[in-house]
């Protein structure tokens, strides 16, 4: 079953370009079902049907949560059961379609109704507090402003921020070239701040970083090598708090700004869709509950029905 599973996660992330993320994830889920099937005496997929399937869901809805405190009754959210039904089912649409199974079992799995979370994003003095320069830099705080910068100014995701190589940037043509998820390339401008941070960068700290075996990705660690997801996080965190931020941060929570900002001065949907590399402009909707307020105020302003007309005086004994 293990190999199986394993074959399914080279296809997804050589062949269809999943992400990463996608790929780590699936396979936490995976190597979940295939553990509770082998302890009830499951040995191959040809003998997992729909009862087997609903009752390992089932179990997970349940069980209390490995990580929870002994007094918790917290269960598994409604979230992750719909990434676990999500992994089931593309693992068996994927196992039918490649002929290793004679048929999908999961196909009539129903997803849970899952509620969208709006994003976090931060105020502009969060933002302009987090993003001013340190007094005394060394190669690895320019390293982190730079980054800091070019989350903000072109809302990039973690991945890929880290997979960022030199030969992306064109910074004096002010873009850089994206490969998003799905491996799809973008190209995004880069404000000239975060111009100035990254040439600041690349010119001073960048050559007292690198080592021989060091990699061509722009953003390297102490050591000259490139990024590890945490690691790269855990710089942002503690720039943050360096900062006098006194709120929790996440690098994400810089991409929710870089959009919440656009909105709100104005740009267009499409526009921010492309930026943020989402392949359906359903993703970037949700942004729109964010920023409700901005658009209210344009519509008032620029709509000829908006504005509700004044209402008449009330007359006085002097009217009559």
């Amino acid at each position: 079953m293990q190999a199986l599973a394993e074959d399914f996660l080279f296809s997804l992330r050589h062949e269809r370009g999943q992400a990463e993320h996608t790929q780590r994830t699936y396979k936490a889920l995976l190597d979940k079902f295939v553990h509770w099937a082998e302890s009830r005496g499951i040995q191959s997929w040809t003998h997992v049907q729909l009862p087997q399937l609903t009752e390992f869901l089932q179990h997970e809805c349940d069980r209390k949560l490995a990580d929870a405190p002994k007094e918790s009754q917290a269960k598994l959210s409604p979230s992750s059961l719909y990434l676990q039904i999500a992994a089931l089912r593309a693992f068996f649409r994927w196992a039918e379609t490649e002929k290793h199974l004679p048929a999908n079992p999961a196909e009539n799995l129903s997803l849970p109704r899952r509620w969208k979370r709006l994003p976090k994003s931060l105020a502009k003095a969060d933002v302009d507090q987090i993003l001013k320069p340190l007094p005394v830099s060394e190669p690895a705080d320019l390293c982190d402003q730079a980054i800091l910068e070019l989350a903000y100014a072109s809302g990039l995701r973690l991945a890929e921020l880290r997979n960022l190589r030199l030969e992306q940037l064109h910074l004096e043509a002010g873009f850089v070239t994206i490969i998003g998820k799905g491996n799809k390339e973008r190209i995004v401008p880069v404000g000239k701040f975060a111009v100035a941070a990254l040439n600041r960068y690349l010119e001073v700290a960048r050559p007292k970083l690198v080592s021989p075996k060091s990699p061509a990705n722009v953003f390297l660690t102490r050591r000259g090598t490139a990024f590890a997801h945490v690691t790269m996080w855990t710089h942002i965190k503690q720039r943050v708090r360096r900062a006098g931020v006194d709120r929790h941060v996440t690098p994400h929570m810089l991409r929710h700004s870089f959009a919440t900002h656009l909105l709100e001065h104005g740009a267009d949907l499409r526009v921010i869709q492309e930026l943020l590399g989402h392949s359906s402009i359903s993703t970037t909707e949700i942004y729109t509950h964010v920023a409700g307020q901005r658009l209210k105020d344009v519509h008032a302003e620029h709509h000829p029905r908006a504005k509700f007309p004044a209402r008449p005086a009330k007359a006085t004994a002097n009217d009559t």
